[in-house]
C-alpha cells in the first residue's frame, strides 16, 4: 500500500536545475526554429523574384532570338535582329530587374498612388491628378509617327510578356509586404502611356523657378505687411535674389555658332573665331580661386525634390587639348537621392545595323522608357544638364463663381471631374478647374493657397497692376507650364541614339521640347558642339520673375522661341564647353529667358580646372573624373578670411576657428575642417537671415554664396544686425556664429577638433520611396541602405546637396557619372548611385554605391569582342513555339 504525499509528488531539489535547463532548451530551440523558418520563409519570398541571367526563356511575340548578355555588375548588353524584338527585350529586362520601381512610378504619375497605399496618398493624387500629366501622355503617344509608336508598343508587350510569368511577391520583395495591407492589389498590364508619363515626372523634377516665384511673392507679401514700401520691397527682394554674376562666372554659349538650319543637307560650319571671343571666353571663365585678405514637398518625395544640388554638370573638350587627339565627354546629372537609381544603364544593339534597325547604342536609360536617354552610339556621344530657364508662371486669376475674368469680361472655367479610388476607403470625387493658363493649384498646396490669399503686394512687387475687375470675387493660382502641352521628347531619344553628326544631333534637339536641357555633344571625327533645345516661352509685359495677373492678356506668352535662334556652339576655339546650371548667354541675347540661373560658380569652378589642367599638359580621361570630384566650397575661403581676425571666446571655437588656417576649401569626406566650415555657414546663413522677427528665405546654396560674399564686402549692411539675437554687426555675427557652430558640432561628434569629419556628418542614406519611407522599422530595414560618408556639398562640383537649416545629410546627388573617350569606347567610364537592381538583397541592389561614394568609376565594354570577354550571365530570349 502506498501514499501520496508533498515529498513523493515533488522533485528533488537538486532536480530542478536539470529539469529548468530542460525548460529553457526546448523554449530556446523553439526560437532558433521559428527564427529558421522565418529567416528561410523571408529568404525564399526575396530570391523568388530576382530575375532569371541564364539559359533560354520562350516568349510570345518575338520574331527570333534576342541574347541579354549581364556583365559583373549585371548590366545587360541586348542584342536583336529586328527594332521591335530589340525593345520588347528591353521591357522584359527592365521589368526583370525594376518592375516595382515601373509600377509605382506610373501611379505617381497618373495620380494614383493611393490604389496602392491607401487614404494618405489622397492629396498628394489631387494635386497630380490636378497637373493632368496621364492626359497629356496619351495625348502624346496619339501624336507619334507609327515607327515611333511600334517601339513604344514593342517595349510595353516586352513588360508585359515578363508579367505574364509571374505575379505578386515574384516579381518584388514589395508586392508581399502591400499584400499584408492591400491584398487585393495587382498590376495592370503595360502601356505605352505609362512610359511617356515618366518624362513629364522628370520635367517636374527639373521644372527650375516655380518654387522660388512663390517664395518671392510670399516674401513679398510678409515684408509688404511689416510696412515696407513698395520701393523697399524690391529693394529687399533684389539684394536676397541678386542677378547672375557675368563678372565673375561663365556663361555656355559667350558668342553663338553660325550652323545650317536643322533640315538642310549642308555640314555643320564650324565656328571661327574672330578674336573678340577668346577675350570674352577667358575673362568669364579664368577665376582667381585665391584666398581673400508641404503637398509640394510630398509630390517631391515621390518624383523629386527641386531642392538644393538638382541641375547637373557637363562638359566636353576638344581633341586639340587631350593626350588621344579626340574629344572627351563628361556628365553627372544631379538629382534627389534615390533607390533604386532613377538611371539604369543598359546597351541596346541590333545585330546588323541598317537602316530598318539603326541602333547601336549604350548609357543610361530610365527603367519603364524605351531607348537611352544618355550615353553613346558607334559615332557621337552626348550628355545633358538641366537647361534652368523658365517655363513655368503662375498667374493670379480672379474667380467669379464658374467664371474667371479676362480682358474686362467674364469667361467660363473649364472644368472636369475625376474619381481617386482608394485602397481600403471610399473613393473620393476631385474637381479639376482650369483657365486658359493651366489648372488652377490654389487649394491644393498651402503656399499657393496663401498667395491667393494676399495677392497684391506679389504683383505690386512684378510690376504689375494689383487691383483687377471689382466685384464680389476670389482670387485663385493657376500653373502655366510647358509640360503640361504634348511634345516631342518622347520621340527625341531615339533620333539621338541614331545620330551620325551634329547636324542630327540639331534635328533630335529640336525634338526634345520638354524637360528643357543643355545638350552637349562629341563625335570620332573630333567636333564638339552645344545646343539648347526646349520648349522656351516668349512672354508679353511680365518676365516670370512673380505671379502675373491673368486677367490681363497682355501678360499671356505670346509663343516659343524659334530652334533656329535657340543658342548654339560649335567647335568653340576655346577648345571645351561647360554647362553647370549656368547662365546660357550674356543679357544682350534678344530673347529673354531667366532670371534664376544656378549662380555659376560650379561653372567657373570647372573651367578654370580645365584651363589649368590643359596649361600643364594635355588632358586625360582620369583628368575628367578628377574634376567630377572636386570639393571645393567657393564661400569657403571668403567665409575663412573674413573669420580670421574676428575675437572669438572659448578655447573650443579657437581650436575649431584655428582648423580653418591654411585649409585648402575642400569639402573631402575626412576633413575636420570642412565640417566645421560647413556648419558654421549654416549658422551664420541662419543667424543672419532666418532667427529674425521676420525670417528671410535660406534656400539656393549658390544664391547665398553671392549675398553672403556681398555682405562680407560690407561690413554697414543692415543685415548684420539681428535684434533677436543681440547682434550688432558683421564682427559679433560672425563671432556668434562661430562659437554656435563648435557648440552644435562638439554635440554631434565630440570636443576634440581633430576627430571632427565632414564624411559622417554629410552620410547619404538610401531610401525607397515606399516601404523605405514607411516608419516602420523592420520593414525600413528589408529596403533601405547606408549611411554612407560623402565629401562635396552645396554649390561644389560634387554637388552632394544638402538643406540649409534642416540637416547636414545628403539629399541630392551627382545620380551618375560617365566620362565618355571619343577614342576608345570601350575604356569609357561609368558608375550610378546603387546598381542594375531594384529587388532587395539582390547581388547588384547596391554594388556600385560604394565605388560612387569614393568617386571610382569602371570601364563598359561596347564593342562586340569586349561584350563577350566581360560577360557573366547570358539569357537566350527566343520566340514560342
Amino acid at each position: 500500500m502506498t501514499t501520496d504525499s508533498p515529498a513523493a509528488a515533488a522533485p528533488s531539489r537538486s532536480s530542478l536545475p536539470v529539469r529548468i535547463g530542460r525548460i529553457a532548451f526546448l523554449v530556446l530551440a523553439g526560437v532558433v526554429v521559428i527564427a529558421v523558418a522565418a529567416a528561410f520563409f523571408l529568404t525564399w519570398t526575396i530570391q523568388r523574384s530576382f530575375p532569371q541571367t541564364d539559359g533560354a526563356v520562350e516568349l510570345t511575340g518575338l520574331t527570333s532570338e534576342v541574347t541579354v548578355q549581364r556583365d559583373e555588375r549585371g548590366i545587360p548588353t541586348i542584342t536583336a535582329d529586328t527594332t521591335h524584338d530589340l525593345f520588347y527585350a528591353e521591357g522584359y529586362v527592365h521589368a526583370q530587374d525594376r518592375f516595382f520601381e515601373m509600377d509605382f512610378r506610373r501611379h505617381v504619375t497618373s495620380g494614383r498612388v493611393a490604389e496602392m497605399f491607401g487614404e494618405s496618398q489622397v492629396g498628394t493624387d489631387s494635386f497630380l491628378r490636378t497637373l493632368g500629366w496621364r492626359e497629356v501622355a496619351e495625348a502624346e503617344v496619339e501624336a507619334m509617327d507609327d515607327t515611333t509608336r511600334g517601339y513604344y508598343e514593342s517595349y510595353a508587350d516586352g513588360v508585359n510578356a515578363y508579367l505574364a510569368s509571374r505575379s505578386g511577391a515574384e516579381l518584388s520583395l514589395e508586392y508581399a509586404v502591400l499584400g499584408l495591407q492591400n491584398a487585393d492589389y495587382s498590376p495592370e498590364p503595360w502601356t505605352p502611356a505609362d512610359s511617356v508619363a515618366w518624362l513629364k515626372a522628370m520635367a517636374w523634377d527639373l521644372r527650375t523657378n516655380v518654387e522660388d516665384e512663390t517664395e518671392r511673392a510670399l516674401l513679398a507679401s510678409q515684408l509688404a505687411d511689416g510696412s515696407a514700401t513698395d520701393a523697399e520691397v524690391s529693394s529687399a527682394l533684389d539684394q536676397l535674389y541678386p542677378p547672375y554674376p557675368f563678372d565673375e562666372n561663365p556663361v555656355i554659349v559667350p558668342k553663338i555658332s553660325t550652323v545650317p538650319a536643322v533640315g538642310t543637307d549642308a555640314d555643320a560650319v564650324a565656328y571661327t573665331s574672330d578674336g573678340a571671343d577668346d577675350e570674352v571666353q577667358r575673362a568669364s571663365t579664368t577665376i582667381e580661386w585665391q584666398q581673400a585678405s508641404d503637398v509640394i514637398e510630398a509630390a517631391s518625395l515621390l518624383v523629386g525634390d527641386v531642392g538644393e544640388g538638382i541641375g547637373s554638370n557637363s562638359w566636353v573638350v576638344s581633341g586639340s587639348l587631350t593626350e588621344s587627339g579626340l574629344p572627351l565627354l563628361s556628365n553627372d546629372p544631379h538629382l534627389g537621392s534615390a533607390l533604386p537609381s532613377v538611371w539604369y544603364q543598359v546597351q541596346l544593339k541590333c545585330t546588323k545595323v541598317t537602316d530598318s534597325c539603326p541602333f547601336d547604342v549604350g548609357g543610361f536609360s530610365f527603367s519603364g522608357l524605351p531607348g537611352i536617354v544618355i550615353g553613346h552610339n558607334q559615332q557621337v556621344a552626348w550628355g545633358f544638364t538641366n537647361l534652368t530657364t523658365d517655363v513655368t508662371d503662375l498667374y493670379i486669376e480672379k474667380i467669379d463663381g464658374d467664371q474667371y475674368w479676362r480682358d474686362g469680361a467674364l469667361v467660363p472655367l473649364e472644368e472636369r471631374t475625376e474619381t481617386i479610388k482608394v485602397a481600403g476607403g471610399d473613393d473620393v470625387t476631385l474637381k479639376i478647374r482650369s483657365t486658359v493658363h493651366g489648372p488652377i493649384i490654389s487649394g491644393l498646396v498651402d503656399d499657393f493657397t496663401a498667395l491667393a490669399d494676399d495677392p497684391d503686394p506679389a504683383l505690386s512687387a512684378g510690376g504689375a497692376a494689383a487691383s483687377a475687375p471689382s466685384s464680389e470675387t476670389e482670387y485663385a493660382v493657376s500653373l502655366r507650364w510647358t509640360a503640361l502641352d504634348p511634345g516631342t521628347a518622347s520621340t527625341a531619344i531615339f533620333a539621338l541614339s541614331t545620330a551620325k553628326d551634329f547636324g542630327d544631333v540639331r534635328r533630335a534637339a529640336s525634338l526634345f521640347d520638354v524637360p528643357a536641357q543643355n545638350l552637349i555633344y562629341a563625335d570620332t571625327e573630333g567636333n564638339i558642339g552645344y545646343q539648347a533645345p526646349g520648349r522656351l516661352p516668349i512672354r508679353g509685359a511680365g518676365d516670370g520673375w512673380m505671379p502675373q495677373p491673368g486677367w490681363d492678356s497682355a501678360y499671356d506668352w505670346t509663343g516659343f522661341i524659334p530652334f533656329e535662334e535657340l543658342p548654339v556652339s560649335y567647335n568653340p576655339s576655346s577648345g571645351y564647353i561647360v554647362t553647370a546650371n549656368n547662365a546660357i548667354v550674356t543679357d544682350d541675347y534678344a530673347h529673354f529667358l531667366t532670371k534664376d540661373w544656378d549662380y555659376g560658380y560650379r561653372a567657373g569652378r570647372i573651367a578654370h580646372l580645365i584651363e589649368r589642367r590643359a596649361a600643364e599638359g594635355p588632358l586625360s580621361a582620369a583628368d575628367m573624373r578628377d574634376i567630377q570630384m572636386d570639393n571645393e566650397m567657393w564661400i569657403a575661403k571668403s567665409l575663412t578670411a573674413a573669420i580670421a581676425d574676428v575675437d572669438v571666446k572659448g578655447a573650443g571655437p579657437k581650436k575649431a576657428v584655428a582648423l580653418l588656417d591654411g585649409w585648402d576649401a575642400q569639402n573631402d569626406a575626412t576633413s575636420a575642417a570642412a565640417a566645421y566650415a560647413n556648419v558654421l555657414w549654416s549658422n551664420l546663413v541662419q543667424n543672419i537671415f532666418g532667427e529674425r522677427e521676420q525670417p528671410l528665405p535660406i534656400d539656393g546654396q549658390g544664391r547665398l554664396f553671392t549675398v553672403v560674399a556681398a555682405l562680407l564686402d560690407d561690413p554697414a549692411d543692415p543685415l548684420w544686425t539681428n535684434p533677436q539675437l543681440k547682434v550688432d554687426g558683421m564682427d559679433e555675427m560672425l563671432a556668434l556664429s562661430a562659437e554656435e557652430a563648435y557648440d552644435e558640432l562638439a554635440g554631434l561628434q565630440g570636443d576634440d577638433v581633430s576627430r571632427w569629419n565632414w564624411g559622417d556628418l554629410h552620410a547619404l542614406s538610401l531610401a525607397t520611396s515606399t516601404f523605405g519611407s514607411s516608419g516602420i522599422a523592420p520593414i525600413e530595414w528589408l529596403f533601405n541602405r547606408g549611411p554612407y560618408p560623402v565629401g562635396g556639398g552645396g554649390s561644389v562640383v560634387n554637388a552632394t546637396g544638402w538643406k540649409l537649416g534642416t540637416s547636414y545629410a545628403t539629399t541630392t546627388v551627382p545620380s551618375m557619372r560617365m566620362v565618355i573617350d571619343l577614342s576608345d569606347f570601350d575604356s569609357s567610364t561609368w558608375i550610378h548611385l546603387t546598381g542594375a537592381s531594384g529587388h532587395a538583397f539582390d547581388a547588384h541592389y547596391t554594388d556600385q554605391t560604394a565605388d560612387w561614394a569614393a568617386g571610382v568609376q569602371k570601364p563598359w565594354a561596347f564593342s562586340p569582342k569586349a561584350v563577350d570577354a566581360a560577360t557573366v550571365n547570358t539569357l537566350v530570349l527566343t520566340p514560342a513555339g
